[in-house]
């Protein structure tokens, strides 16, 4: 259902917003909303943590995030709890919504910045710049983006070099009915490739229901899940007895992988934990890449 905002209630909760921030500069915002699990992680690591009012529901590292309060799921957002906090600063992911609300922020006069939807080690470098400027922290930024994907990118290279890199099926349990299976152009397939596996699935992008067919078709070798997924799955032996799941090497084989989601698929600053994590479940071995 589309959120309509009241002018007169804009008008009040921006009022507030003013009158919370004084005349503080927009270069030194104070009252720091974060949506989003790697946005939030980005603040704490570069020791910006005091200035945020609010999180949203992903921000699950570090578990001190847990004490602030919580706006909710980052795509299904509202106005009116967001403004009530008044914030001089939001910093939210890319596929932040919806869009409406986006808008009658914006339409407040909430400084918004929104990082770019990435999907790769660079992106993860443009992420930590975007949020380090908007804190007034460039320089910090800079050199932080440079460590981390300079680490997180030899580990990649590392884990690539490997010979036969396993057919990979990443599943997303969203309730009811057969589950999500990762395509092109999506967390799951970077961070998949990033650690030397393939993507089983390469016919279509995005996310989409998981057919007998085309399970076959991909036949992984490995079956990727968070850990939310194969709890609500029932487990390893459920997901691999699925009718899907049953004809493949992965079921045959007993190979599931279950991970911290946000961890490998937020790419976020602990990029090259989430390499070095899946290289070596898809690499067992003592060449598998390991953090430095």
């Amino acid at each position: 259902m589309r959120i309509i905002l009241r002018p007169l209630l804009v008008l009040l909760l921006a009022a507030a917003i003013a009158s919370a921030t004084g005349t503080r500069s927009r270069a030194e915002p104070s009252r720091v909303l974060s949506i989003g699990g790697s946005i939030t992680e980005i603040v704490y690591l570069l020791g910006e943590e005091d200035r945020l009012v609010a999180v949203d529901s992903t921000s699950l590292y570090p578990p001190s995030a847990h004490e602030l309060p919580n706006v909710g799921y980052l795509r299904r957002l509202a106005v009116e709890p967001i403004l009530a906090l008044a914030p001089d600063l939001i910093l939210a992911e890319g596929d932040a919504g919806p869009e409406a609300v986006i808008e009658q922020l914006d339409a407040a006069g909430v400084a918004l910045v929104r990082t770019e939807h990435t999907t790769d080690i660079a992106g993860v470098g443009r992420k930590i710049r975007t949020v380090a400027s908007a804190l007034g922290r460039a320089a910090d930024g800079e050199r932080l983006a440079g460590e981390i994907t300079a680490r997180a990118t030899a580990l990649s290279q590392q884990a690539r070099a490997h010979p036969n890199p396993p057919r990979v099926l990443f599943l997303l349990s969203v309730g009811k009915g057969a589950p999500l299976a990762a395509g092109r152009d999506t967390a799951a397939a970077g961070i998949i490739e990033a650690a030397g596996g393939v993507n089983a699935i390469s016919g279509y992008e995005g996310y989409k229901p998981l057919s007998p067919e085309a399970a076959v078709l991909a036949d992984p070798e490995i079956v990727l899940v968070p850990d939310r997924t194969l709890e609500q799955m029932g487990g390893p032996q459920a997901i691999l007895q699925r009718p899907e799941i049953a004809p493949t090497r992965a079921a045959r084989t007993g190979r599931i992988v279950s991970v911290d989601g946000l961890l490998v698929f937020g790419f976020g600053p602990r990029i090259a934990e989430a390499v070095a994590l899946l290289s070596a479940a898809f690499h067992p071995g003592p060449t598998s890449a390991k953090p430095q």
